[in-house]
């Protein structure tokens, strides 16, 4: 039979020796022998004997592959021993090498510590374990126990055991898992989870955020239809206004049968700008600006001023103070030097800066304030009329209050004032002022803080005087009136049935008179008188245009019953041109500034500014 090999522990080593199975008994006996030899010796030892043993203990062990093949050549197994000699493995010289040397902490809790071999779950190297909880093969631990220098202690920590101790442990795997490792794995998997429920969480507010802004694009789409289906339809109707007015012109038609030629100026189309709450405006042409006072919308809505570039469009709004009433007039100042005036229904005359558009100056007045005035001559100088008939001369440079307090011929409102140009003064001390109230014009002159108004008797009496407009430079007045309701009874009869040709438009047939102012007393030459259909309840509003030197006037005027602007040349009242009104809503006012070159005409309603523009021949 082949020989067969077995580990002896002596010393401290593993030696390992060859054998036939009929000799193993009496190695056995030898065994024995030395090994009672070797208990007495160690009796006799000393305490520096067992501090040995101990680093003999922590020495390396030995770690011996075993071929699972039953025979061994004597050859093979002298060069294996030779190997691990050279390589220091089996060496018990307390090498200091770091890559050979047995780290414990490799191979802990798979292979027996002893052997270093993987221990089995079944066997002679089952796995088993002792009272302190150290795991060994129980071939190893056995014979470990066997011999005198171990006394019966755990290789590891030296704690007291015997055989009789020795548990084995019947698994088919065991592995143990580290602590830290454990907790750090549920302390992830506590985390992961909340993750989990915050990116459900987030999931279920992208679908609802990604559903509302469908929604909302879904609106945007509808909105961007409905702007595009309004600019088409204002494109229609711009271009039909304009066909219209290119069309028919048949005021065009009679001035030039009357005078032989066609008017030296025609208006066009230029635009519109949507307002809201547009009440009254004027226009700077020097700066190409367009002031505009208008009521935000909404239940007591407050008043603001809008100023606007007509060369860019952009509209800054300049906020009132919340106390701010209804802005009954406005003017810019004809000086060029950024302000303009506003009086408003809460008694106040407010001078403001279109640069810094902050309030310059506001006067407290004894009535509310319907129309007020620059003086044309002096920029220190303005003018106001007032509810109860009075007029009131104002100097910048005295912030007190008025310099003069005039009163009127009656109580009623001074619904419109003009200073009059310097060649209708007789000295340069006099200041000259026109008004309009109901009772008719009425003209001042004003030398310091006196003055006394003198009705303008030339008009006659046609009824109730709602408008008038001056221009400077050809001294031409035109006033405009309607009937007195219920005076007499010729009057009644001459008032036709209202008719309404629009929404809230109701016409009633009035009177345009034209007046021409004479040398410096209060003189006017009646030029020439005109029916019309006017507002039977608002003022109106109505301008002189003055082209300049060589050029003739137009009188611009809405003509309720047709809902049309018309342009008349004011001495004859000859229609020039026609405009329709692009809105439903009443006329405002209408104001024109000379620009570099043209003329720009502005009518504006509640809810949109329209702008027309000449074309000079």
């Amino acid at each position: 039979m082949p020989p067969r090999r077995r580990y002896a522990f002596r010393g401290g080593g593993v030696t390992i020796e060859e054998f036939d199975e009929e000799d193993e008994h009496e190695y056995d006996d030898a065994d024995e022998e030395e090994e009672e030899a070797e208990d007495s010796e160690e009796e006799e030892e000393e305490d520096d004997t067992e501090e040995e043993e101990e680093e003999e203990e922590s020495q390396t062990r030995v770690h011996i592959s075993v071929s699972h093949t039953p025979r061994v050549s004597q050859d093979e197994s002298e060069e294996k021993e030779k190997q691990i000699r050279s390589e220091g493995v089996c060496s018990t010289s307390g090498s200091q090498e770091e890559d050979v040397a047995w780290k414990p902490s490799e191979t802990e809790g798979t292979s027996c510590l002893i052997c270093m071999e993987v221990w089995t779950n079944g066997g002679e190297h089952q796995v088993c374990c002792l009272p302190c909880g150290h795991l060994y093969g129980f071939s190893c631990i056995k014979k470990w126990l066997k011999q005198p220098r171990s006394a019966g202690k755990c290789p590891q920590c030296n704690r007291t055991c015997s055989l009789r101790d020795v548990r084995k442990i019947y698994a088919s795997r065991i592995a143990a898992v580290d602590d830290d490792a454990h907790k750090r794995i549920l302390f992830l998997e506590a985390k992961l989870n909340s993750v989990e429920q915050k990116t459900a969480s987030w999931s279920s507010k992208e679908a609802q955020w990604r559903k509302r802004e469908a929604e909302l694009r879904s609106e945007v789409n509808k909105l961007k239809k409905k702007i595009a289906c309004m600019v088409t339809t204002n494109g229609a109707l711009r271009e039909s206004s304009v066909a219209s007015q290119e069309k028919c012109i048949p005021g065009q038609k009679i001035y030039q049968e009357k005078n032989g030629q066609a008017p030296s100026c025609s208006f066009r189309h230029q635009g519109e700008r949507l307002v809201n709450g547009g009440r009254i405006f004027d226009i700077d042409g020097g700066r190409q600006i367009l002031l505009l006072a208008r009521r935000l919308s909404g239940v007591g809505g407050t008043f603001v001023l809008s100023q606007m570039s007509l060369h860019s469009g952009e509209i800054d709004d300049i906020m009132l103070p919340p106390t701010t009433r209804a802005i009954k007039d406005l003017h810019i100042s004809p000086h060029n030097n950024g302000l303009a005036v506003y009086g408003s229904l809460g008694k106040k005359l407010s001078v403001i800066s279109l640069e810094s558009h902050n309030t310059v100056l506001s006067y407290d007045l004894p009535a509310a304030p319907w129309s007020c005035s620059w003086d044309r001559n002096s920029s220190h100088h303005i003018y106001a009329g007032l509810q109860n008939g009075m007029v009131l001369v104002f100097d910048m440079r005295q912030t007190m209050g008025p310099l003069a307090s005039l009163a009127g011929l009656t109580s009623n409102p001074v619904h419109t004032i003009h200073h009059l140009s310097a060649n209708s003064t007789p000295t340069a001390d006099v200041c000259s002022l026109l008004s309009a109230s109901s009772i008719g014009l009425c003209q001042w002159n004003i030398n310091g803080s006196e003055g006394r108004p003198s009705l303008v008797s030339e008009t006659g009496n046609p009824g109730v005087c709602i408008s008038s407009s001056y221009c400077p430079r050809s001294d031409h007045v035109v006033a405009s009136y309607r009937p007195r309701v219920g005076s007499s009874d010729d009057t009644v009869s001459t008032q036709p049935t209202l008719t309404q040709t629009g929404a809230n438009t109701i016409g009633v047939d009035g009177l345009h008179v034209c007046l021409k102012r004479r040398g410096f007393d209060s003189c006017y030459q009646k030029l020439s008188s005109t029916h019309a259909s006017v507002d039977t309840i608002r003022l109106p509003r109505t301008a002189i245009i003055d082209f300049g030197e060589g050029r003739k006037q137009l009188f611009a005027s809405c003509e309720e019953s047709t809902r049309q602007l018309i342009l008349q040349d004011p001495s004859t009242f000859t229609v020039s041109q026609r405009f329709s009104l692009t809105s439903h809503h009443p006329l405002q006012d209408v104001k024109y500034a000379n620009m570099n070159g043209y003329t720009l005409l502005g009518l504006l309603t509640d809810d949109r500014l329209q702008l027309l523009r000449n074309e000079s021949s």
